[in-house]
């Protein structure tokens, strides 16, 4: 296993902005590096543990919808303290208990080295028992967005696809996505920096709170 530890790193963890550092290391889908899942988007996402109740939960729910994934282009990839076998069992009693085959990647990380690299794990832990952290990884290898969930509380796959499909609207119309946007839904504009603009519009917010013109469909 191998991190690239001279990427920009921001600190005390990543930041939105920064570039996800390169590792390379096993997994259940053999072995895989990071900078290998560039030109697509890329959801990576830490666990606990395996063979715990709401972990179990996240990952059926994410084999269930891993095709709503594909569709956005769009990989999963696992990350864990767990050895290597200890996903293939777990996996293997996901298939036989709910019938769902986990495809993407599990990355085993029993030294933690990864998740320090991202700043899933304190310094200071020894293990990985509270992290449950998401990273939106753009194209170009760019962290866009990062959530952290308490380790007693499963992730919402539904908010996972609208925060890429929000994240994706907006690189391709140029917008921003307000509060509760859904696929479909107006973006708005970014607003004005022209102090002549302001002080022409007639309305009090047309000129900081407008929807952006369409593209397309969004």
């Amino acid at each position: 296993m191998s991190v690239d530890t001279n990427l920009p790193q921001a600190i005390g963890g990543l930041r939105i902005g920064d570039y996800a550092p390169d590792f390379e290391a096993r997994s259940t889908a053999g072995p895989v590096r990071l900078k290998e899942f560039r030109k697509r988007w890329l959801v990576l996402f830490s666990h606990p543990a395996d063979f715990t109740p709401v972990c179990t939960t996240e990952f059926v729910e994410l084999a269930r919808n891993a095709t709503e994934f594909e569709q956005r282009d769009c990989a999963l990839m696992a990350l864990s303290v767990d050895s290597l076998f200890s996903h293939f069992a777990w996996l293997r009693m996901i298939r036989d208990r709910f019938g769902v085959e986990v495809r993407f990647p599990i990355v085993e990380d029993p030294t933690l080295v990864i998740g320090r690299a991202f700043g899933m794990v304190a310094p200071q832990d020894n293990d990985s028992a509270t992290v449950r952290s998401t990273f939106f990884i753009d194209p170009k290898g760019v962290v866009r967005a990062m959530t952290c969930y308490p380790a007693n509380m499963g992730r919402s796959i539904p908010e996972m696809l609208r925060m890429l499909d929000a994240l994706q609207a907006i690189d391709t119309h140029d917008g921003l996505a307000p509060a509760n946007w859904s696929p479909g839904e107006p973006l708005l504009q970014p607003p004005t920096h022209d102090l002549d603009v302001v002080f022409n519009y007639e309305g009090e917010t047309d000129w900081f709170l407008r929807d952006a013109p369409k593209k397309g469909t969004v």
